[in-house]
């Protein structure tokens, strides 16, 4: 989906970054592809300490528009 002029789309874990997820830490710290990595992605995917309620919270302090296209 093109977007508009003027919009830019949410970058993979910026959430994860902008609220200093401890998890998010553990990855930046580790290389990526080794198990160390996958066993922490895995618990992020998994065992989320953040809710959906908080992250769609930001998103729209953000100035994030939910969309999708028809």
């Amino acid at each position: 989906m093109e977007l508009p002029t003027g919009y830019v789309e949410y970058q993979r874990r910026e959430y994860c970054k902008a609220v200093d997820c401890p998890v998010q830490k553990e990855l930046e710290l580790t290389r990526k592809g080794t198990d160390e990595y996958e066993k922490i992605r895995y618990r992020c995917k998994t065992a989320c300490i953040h809710t959906t309620h908080e992250f769609h919270a930001w998103l729209n302090n953000q100035g994030y528009l939910i969309v999708r296209s028809e």
